[in-house]
């Protein structure tokens, strides 16, 4: 139903719009506890073969939402009674900003993908901690988090800082966010140095802290191979839990939607299916390459559970969906789910 009578009708209207209110409508249909639970049964899947212990959390299934779809922290809730194992809300950053000018978010539906720019638009750490002062203990929470666009790089690190440090109590892992292509000059923090120096910082911080969480790397996907050698030394040498791969990308190769349409776009990262093969690469050439010696995290163009098993048979431990799930809808995360244990148990 959602392909053939909802997603026409919200792919009539402007992207950034209509996510919106979706949010809205989802808080108003899900607002009492009955309603809860009645989607969690109609969504969820639950079987021992789909749990994963990792980061010293116990996942329920290895399907996650990306962070950049509930910025906030304003629906994670909400969008954990659709089946999800976890949820990634942000990227946040200390100060509230407006992100980049509107438009900034487009649909490539030939190419079943999406362009953003929206350039970590969000209302700040201080207003994500109140949403989620209440959260439930037993949904898994990560933060992704960020600097704001007019920190000069070589400050950076205090933003990270005061994201994980305010954070620190009310999520169950991090995630650095440093491979964003919407915000100026933000990618320059994947070089070796900054990185390595970022990441210890936190790290530090981290190991200090009477029990400590998780924290992984989010890098893009248009590394070269000797830019994914230094993620693994990196990795290594800060002894971080792991690695997102990947965001979007600045790559318009072999897309079936026209070129002028894609140059009238602009500037943006792109995502979904045209990112899949390049995201796979990825998690391949880092579990190989690394002999598997930290857990991956992979999203980019999962639609399907042979999508999802592609990921995991090239080296993932868990994998996150955003686009997707916008073309395929609610019930993609149950279809992936139960798609997993029967590969599970045919293996």
């Amino acid at each position: 139903m959602y392909k053939i009578i909802v997603k026409p009708l919200l792919f009539k209207q402007d992207p950034e719009t209509i996510h919106y209110k979706v949010f809205g409508w989802l808080k108003i249909l899900l607002k009492s506890s009955i309603s809860k639970s009645f989607a969690k049964r109609i969504y969820s899947v639950s079987d021992t073969r789909l749990e994963k212990e990792l980061f010293g959390l116990k996942f329920p299934n290895p399907i996650g939402l990306a962070a950049g779809f509930d910025k906030d922290a304003k629906l994670y809730e909400e969008l954990g009674c659709l089946g999800f194992g976890f949820i990634e809300v942000g990227t946040v950053t200390p100060l509230a900003q407006d992100g980049n000018p509107k438009p900034r978010l487009f649909r490539l539906p030939k190419d079943e993908a999406l362009i953003n720019r929206m350039g970590f638009n969000n209302g700040g750490v201080d207003q994500m901690i109140e949403r989620l002062k209440n959260r439930n203990p037993n949904q898994i929470i990560g933060g992704n988090i960020g600097k704001n666009k007019v920190t000069p790089n070589e400050e950076a690190i205090n933003d990270y800082v005061i994201c994980f440090e305010k954070l620190f109590d009310y999520v169950d892992y991090f995630v650095v966010n440093v491979s964003s292509p919407n915000t100026p000059n933000l990618r320059e923090l994947q070089d070796k140095e900054p990185l390595t120096k970022l990441l210890q910082t936190l790290q530090d911080l981290n190991n200090a802290k009477s029990k400590r969480k998780a924290i992984l790397l989010k890098i893009a996907p248009d590394l070269t191979n000797e830019q994914l050698d230094d993620i693994v030394e990196i990795v290594d040498s800060t002894k971080i839990d792991g690695i997102i791969a990947t965001n979007t990308t600045i790559d318009r190769s072999n897309l079936h939607t026209d070129d002028s349409e894609v140059e009238g776009i602009g500037a943006g990262g792109l995502s979904g299916k045209p990112v899949r093969n390049r995201s796979t690469e990825v998690v391949r050439y880092l579990s190989n390459k690394s002999n598997k010696s930290f857990p991956i995290v992979a999203v980019g163009g999962i639609y399907t559970a042979e999508d999802a098993i592609e990921k995991l048979n090239a080296g993932a431990d868990l994998v996150q969906i955003y686009t997707g799930f916008i073309y395929e809808g609610p019930g993609m995360v149950k279809r992936i789910n139960k798609g997993l244990v029967r590969h599970f148990s045919n293996n």
